[in-house]
């Protein structure tokens, strides 16, 4: 992937219909494209969103354009592949380079190998818990099997991502049968934000599992869109 820099930031989004969650939102429009030499599109996961634009912003980056499929899809990973070629296909012939701000995300290696296929780049690791953290950081809790993670993205939207989703508001009781082989509860935060660590551990209460903190911050999402970038 060709890098490019010193230019003022664009990454920005679009307007969005008023209550439309910012997460699940396409953040540029498809009709606007680059006028220009030198464009990269980041094609995100909806989750990223908030996050990619915190570390975009102010970085002289005018040459990224941001769009987001919806960050329901994780709950159905096999869709993830396909949803991302559609995308690339749609916007690539207008853009330099295409790189893709998704990690594994439960794909099981289809979505690096559909990436390849395309000819595009894509984030490193299994999952935004690990690129949070930092791959290599990350892979020191390999053996963490019974830890359920949280970041700021799952913390806001515990209840459309956990608890409706998996019944657990009309059936508490099913809370033993997905959760009864979890231990703790590890929040990865993002920002350092009152609200959402204490709502963090609101969740880790509903949910029965110890809590645990780490203030990771953007980890390897803000390295790899600076080599993007730059």
């Amino acid at each position: 992937m060709a890098r490019r820099g010193g230019r003022k930031a664009r990454v920005k989004p679009s307007p969005l219909p008023a209550g439309a969650p910012l997460e699940d939102a396409a953040l540029t429009h498809a009709g606007t494209l680059p006028d220009g030499t030198g464009k990269i599109l980041l094609l995100a996961c909806g989750a990223l969103a908030r996050e990619i634009l915190a570390v975009t912003r102010g970085t002289g980056w005018d040459h990224l354009d941001l769009h987001c499929l919806p960050a329901i899809l994780h709950n159905t990973p096999d869709r993830i592949p396909d949803a991302v070629e559609a995308a690339v296909k749609k916007y690539k012939q207008s853009y330099d380079d295409v790189f893709v701000v998704y990690a594994d995300c439960g794909t099981g290696g289809q979505l690096k190998s559909k990436c390849n296929a395309l000819g595009v780049q894509m984030m490193a690791g299994p999952h935004c818990y690990s690129f949070y953290e930092g791959n290599v950081a990350f892979s020191d809790h390999a053996d963490e099997i019974t830890a359920f993670y949280l970041t700021d993205f799952l913390v806001r939207q515990f209840d459309a991502f956990v608890t409706k989703p998996l019944g657990l508001d009309r059936h508490p009781e099913l809370r033993d049968l997905y959760f009864g082989n979890y231990t703790k509860l590890v929040y990865q935060a993002q920002t350092e934000d009152p609200f959402l660590l204490e709502k963090a551990k609101f969740c880790a209460e509903f949910l029965r599992l110890d809590f645990e903190h780490r203030q990771t911050g953007y980890g390897d999402l803000a390295t790899e869109l600076a080599a993007v970038a730059t």
